[in-house]
């Protein structure tokens, strides 16, 4: 039997934030939060052509949260994409820190505050369900995009040869 939780644990020892950049924190304790809530997430997921989601999140009866992880005013202001997000999404939400200008984010999309170890949504983003389709499509993908990460987990040797894109 495969243990990938075994596996992640005996490599976690001091798993705090080195080496991560400031995004990638926030992306973890997004995950980690949402996992409490019975959410699977994926980092870094493209929902399409063109487009990169921080953190995709997949809930058990089958919504789709895109959280995009600003970790300063420049990396917002230079955020040209976010509204592209939105018809790939049921809620679409902003995670950022404690320091954040929370004032500087849009009003109609949702709040998270996190750090490196955990996260709380602040405002929750307004629903708009996707279209039977396009949640078919997401879903499938998601499903896809996991299995080959967990593969590559699996074979870091095998990581090259699986393109995730």
């Amino acid at each position: 039997m495969f243990d990938v939780l075994g596996m992640i644990s005996r490599g976690s020892e001091g798993l705090g934030t080195e080496g991560l950049q400031p995004g990638q924190v926030l992306a973890r304790g997004v995950a980690r939060h949402l996992a409490s809530h019975g959410f699977a997430t994926i980092e870094e997921f493209v929902p399409d052509r063109g487009l990169r989601v921080d953190v995709m999140a997949l809930g058990a009866k089958g919504e789709l949260w895109v959280v995009e992880c600003k970790s300063s005013r420049a990396d917002f202001m230079s955020d040209q994409k976010w509204q592209g997000y939105l018809p790939w999404c049921d809620r679409y939400f902003w995670a950022v820190d404690q320091e954040f200008d929370v004032d500087l984010l849009p009003e109609g999309t949702g709040l998270i505050i996190a750090d490196g170890y955990d996260a709380e949504i602040l405002r929750m983003g307004p629903e708009d369900k996707l279209a039977a389709a396009r949640r078919n499509k997401l879903v499938r993908k998601f499903a896809f995009h996991a299995a080959r990460r967990l593969h590559a987990l699996r074979d870091p040797r095998l990581s090259g040869l699986l393109s995730v894109e």
